[in-house]
């Protein structure tokens, strides 16, 4: 996964071990549930740090109570290596908030 422009297979996204992230067609998509829109806004302004510092930008989708993230490399057409790094950011962020991601099945 060194290469930040190779797109990493099936078995690399797996292998990230990324909890809170589901894999579908290529992207990652996340669901954090910030029960209350202040929260939520707080997280996605610590995205938008992070994603501005890599220079890599998700689609993020705020609604009161939750916050929803989607990552893809489009120069690419699918996942990389800068996207997990940016998963495990975002994961971190909700962490230290207090909110939890919404796993579902992958």
């Amino acid at each position: 996964m060194s290469d930040p422009k190779a797109r990493l297979t099936d078995s690399d996204i797996v292998d990230a071990e990324l909890a809170d992230w589901r894999h579908d067609d290529g992207t990652l998509i996340a669901r954090f549930r910030s029960r209350r829109f202040a929260a939520g806004l707080d997280l996605v302004n610590r995205i938008g740090a992070s994603a501005e510092a890599a220079n890599h930008h998700p689609d993020i989708t705020l609604t009161y109570a939750a916050v929803v993230v989607t990552l893809s490399s489009h120069d690419v057409g699918g996942i990389t290596s800068r996207d997990i790094r940016l998963a495990r950011a975002i994961s971190a962020h909700a962490v230290e908030l207090g909110i939890a991601a919404e796993r579902s099945s992958r």
